[in-house]
């Protein structure tokens, strides 16, 4: 398996974070003269938020509403990061991407006109009750116990749709990972599926 690109998808609190940073790290080793960018959609989503415009103010209140931000804010991070970045020689780590059925359709639709080959999901998979022990714990500013409720939520009605849809496409191999181990393990059985 030629994997070039990798889409970190799993429950909030699952380390999508952390592995992605261990699979570039791991991949600038293995490969130092390929360049490799990483999409991170949440930390994206955060400087959004801080910032002092009209669109952070309304994306602010969707915030401590706690609903989901709008496909079409998830959509602009990402793909105008593909449009100012992609070579087409680089690999390409994305965080935290799709985050809904329609996202994960323009998003493998945009993998086809990159002809990114070699596109790999790493489904971080853990159960609902180990993600929000983990939200919880981790203390963030958006991860009190009503708003992490509701991103579980968000999880098993938007998310899961498009990883199953992700599922049936057959440019993509979807891998799934126990994320219910210690970091360095997950790192492990991540490494082992997709370094074959």
């Amino acid at each position: 398996m030629d994997l070039k690109t990798f889409i970190f998808i799993g429950r909030s609190g699952c380390g999508k974070g952390t592995q992605s940073e261990l699979l570039i790290e791991e991949l600038k080793k293995r490969d130092p003269e390929r360049e490799v960018l990483c999409v991170e959609t949440g930390e994206r989503f955060r400087e959004l938020l801080a910032r002092d415009t009209h669109t952070s103010k309304i994306a602010r209140q969707i915030m401590v509403a706690g609903k989901l931000q709008p496909a079409f804010l998830a959509i602009h991070n990402w793909s105008h990061f593909f449009i100012e970045s992609i070579t087409g020689k680089e690999y390409l780590v994305i965080d935290g991407t799709p985050r809904k059925l329609n996202e994960a359709r323009i998003l493998v639709e945009a993998l086809k006109f990159y002809e990114r080959q070699g596109v790999a999901v790493l489904n971080i998979d853990v159960s609902r009750e180990w993600s929000m022990a983990r939200m919880v714990s981790r203390g963030r500013g958006d991860d009190d116990k009503l708003n992490a409720e509701s991103r579980l939520n968000w999880f098993d009605s938007e998310v899961q749709p498009a990883l199953e849809f992700l599922r049936d496409e057959p440019s993509i191999k979807v891998l799934d990972i126990n994320g219910e181990q210690i970091i360095e393990d997950v790192k492990k059985e991540i490494f082992n599926k997709i370094f074959v």
